[in-house]
């Protein structure tokens, strides 16, 4: 009985690294994504102060 909990315990923390290894992964892919885009991007951006409005 304790090595099928072993087991199971066992089995759920490989899961959760497994999950939280993907979310690392997608982390830093989003990330080099949008410093990419911020890149290219700056050149259209006008320079000076800008206002934001919001209703």
């Amino acid at each position: 009985m304790k090595t099928k909990f072993a087991a199971s315990v066992l089995s759920a923390l490989l899961y959760a690294q497994g999950l939280l290894g993907f979310a690392g992964l997608v982390t830093v892919l989003l990330r080099d994504r949008a410093h990419a885009s911020e890149i290219t991007m700056g050149g259209d951006m006008p320079v000076g102060p800008s206002l934001l409005l919001v209703r």
